[in-house]
This record gives C-alpha cells, sequence and structure tokens, in this order.
C-alpha cells in the first residue's frame, strides 16, 4: 500500500490556483497559514513535509523548532532565499531541503523583485509617499516635495545575478550611468559599466541598488567603510535581505546625511526580530525611509510560478524516493 507523506504547510496558499490540490495529490496536507512557534512544535513530529515560504513564516526551521521533528524528511520552500533554514541542521539529520535557487529556467522568469526595487528607487526619487500624504491632509503645494531628474544620476547595482541583470536592462534607458559591482559575473553590455572595487559604486553613484543572496561574505555588505565613501545624497535600495546591511551604521549616515534616503523592503531579522531594527525604528522619525513588508515577489503571478514549481520539485522528490524504497 503506498504511503502517504503528510505535509504541514504554514504559508497562505488558498490564494494560488491549483496549489493545494497540487499538495494534496503527493500526500495528506494540512494548512495553518502562520502557526506560533509553540504551535508548530506540537504539530512538527506528525509530518513528513514542510511547505513555507520566508516571506509569510515567523518560523526559523532550525534545531530548536525542529527537535521534536523525529519523521520529518524534507523541507520544500517556494522561495530562492533559504537563510530561515538551518541547512546544516536539516545536513546533519537528513532532512533534504528543496527550493527554487537553482531552478534558473524558472526563476528567470519571475521579474518581480526587480519590477519592485525600481518601484521603491521611482517612489524615493520623486518623493511620492509624501507626496500622496501632503494631498490627503488638504494641501496642493509641491515646493517640499522637488525631485530628480534620472538622466542626471548614475546609478549603482551591486550584484549581476538573475535580478541584478534585469535591474540593469530597465535602468540603462533611464539613468546618466549604470555601473555595475559583482567580483564572480563578467558584465556583457555595452551600456553598462563594470567595477571592480565596491568602493568606486559609494563614490561614483547617487543611487544604490542591492541584489545579492545574503552570505557569509555579503553580511553587512554596505557597512561603516562603504558608507563613508557614499555621497551624502545617496539613496540605498534594497529588496535583497536585511542582513547585507549594518542597519546600525545606515542609520548614522542617515543622521549626518540629512539629502540621503533608503528604501528598502527587508529588515535585518526581520521574521524574528524586526521591531529591533534601527531602521524601522528610525522610519517613524524620518521622512528618509520607505519601507515596504517584503513584498518584492508577492506578486500573483511571481507567486503562482514559484509555489507551483516549488510543488513539482517536491512531488518529483517523493517520486524518486518512492522508486528508490526510501519512503
Amino acid at each position: 500500500m503506498k504511503h502517504l507523506n503528510r505535509i504541514l504547510c504554514i504559508t497562505p496558499i488558498n490564494h494560488i490556483d491549483g496549489l493545494e490540490i497540487k499538495l494534496k495529490d503527493v500526500g495528506v496536507l494540512k494548512i495553518i497559514d502562520d502557526p506560533s512557534e509553540d504551535e508548530f512544535k506540537k504539530l512538527v513530529s506528525d509530518f513528513e513535509i514542510i511547505f513555507t515560504n520566508p516571506n509569510k513564516s515567523k518560523i526559523f526551521l532550525g534545531a530548536d523548532n525542529l527537535k521534536s521533528a523525529e519523521n520529518l524528511k524534507a523541507i520544500c520552500t517556494a522561495s530562492t532565499g533559504t537563510n530561515h533554514i538551518d541547512k546544516e541542521f536539516c545536513n546533519l539529520r537528513n532532512i533534504e531541503v528543496i527550493s527554487l535557487t537553482n531552478e534558473l529556467n524558472v526563476i528567470s522568469t519571475i521579474s518581480s523583485t526587480a519590477e519592485h526595487a525600481l518601484t521603491l528607487m521611482l517612489s524615493s526619487i520623486r518623493n511620492i509617499k509624501l507626496a500622496s500624504a501632503s494631498v490627503d491632509a488638504g494641501n496642493w503645494d509641491y515646493e517640499p516635495f522637488v525631485g530628480r531628474q534620472l538622466d542626471q544620476l548614475s546609478l549603482g547595482i551591486i550584484g549581476y545575478g538573475r535580478l541584478g541583470k534585469m535591474m540593469g536592462k530597465f535602468c540603462k534607458a533611464l539613468f546618466k550611468e549604470v555601473i555595475i559591482y559583482d567580483p564572480y559575473e563578467k558584465v556583457d553590455d555595452k551600456d553598462l559599466a563594470q567595477v571592480v572595487n565596491i568602493q568606486e559604486i559609494a563614490q561614483k553613484c547617487d543611487v544604490v541598488s542591492l541584489h545579492v543572496h545574503v552570505s557569509n561574505e555579503t553580511q553587512n555588505l554596505i557597512n561603516e567603510v562603504f558608507l563613508r565613501n557614499a555621497k551624502p545624497n545617496m539613496l540605498l535600495i534594497n529588496t535583497s535581505r536585511g542582513e547585507i546591511v549594518d542597519e546600525a551604521e545606515m542609520v548614522k549616515f542617515l543622521k549626518k546625511n540629512p539629502q540621503s534616503k533608503i528604501a528598502t523592503d527587508v529588515l535585518n531579522n526581520e521574521i524574528i526580530a524586526r521591531n529591533e531594527s534601527p531602521i524601522l525604528g528610525y522610519s517613524a522619525i524620518s521622512e528618509q525611509v520607505l519601507i515596504t513588508p517584503h513584498i518584492g515577489g508577492m506578486t500573483s503571478d511571481a507567486q503562482k510560478i514559484a509555489y507551483s514549481h516549488a510543488a513539482s520539485l517536491l512531488a518529483n522528490y517523493l517520486n524518486l524516493k518512492q522508486k528508490t524504497n526510501k519512503v
């Protein structure tokens, strides 16, 4: 008799057409949109599979929350990032981690995060949030909201992977120049410049947009040294991960340079300790900060592509395990 794997889904999926049916085709599905850690710990021992996404879960999938997950065989995340999962722990426990990280043919069709970076950039440069709030308050005065024209500005893109390439494509027709920093990728677009030292981005660029994965190498990549070299009117765009930016140093930079700004879709440790974020705290008293709640990839189109493909990867994994009699 075929064993039906029990799947615990800890992210909302009811709004994604066909996904619930797809997951039920490979196992017995239980959906809890946003469980607390206590709820999760009580439930997880009964399941072989966890289906998740970091944008809508407070659960860090590591030793503490998984210590009772004796039956767990796989974690499937509908994301390219996996910093919500302790992969070293999973490796020790022989728990498979299934993600979209290397699914280049699929994720190359998802442009939503790069589009959101462009949205944050344009909104900040033209002071859209503040201008709209002023009109809502009954005012009609452009003077406090005078912005800049893009063809007078230099844009720096840090990270020239999938999203960095999209951003370069979007922006090369808009900015005076677009400069790329990525020590591992060669830029072959004649309309884009490339530098070998990240400090050149800081020194030359009015706008800096981050498009890198979080790692030991990139954590706090935007640090005191980078900010010391940055232009006093720099606008920083972050749709990568909060850990890329040293938030305390960023707030110091903003306070010192009143013409500078940050527009971010992510915060350091945003799932567990968001309220401790220096940038979130500073946003309450400063107009230099624009924050959105990690919505970069959250379009209906992107979610359908990403979540459905993650479910397909899970189905392939389970079928292979069944064939080799390991499930």
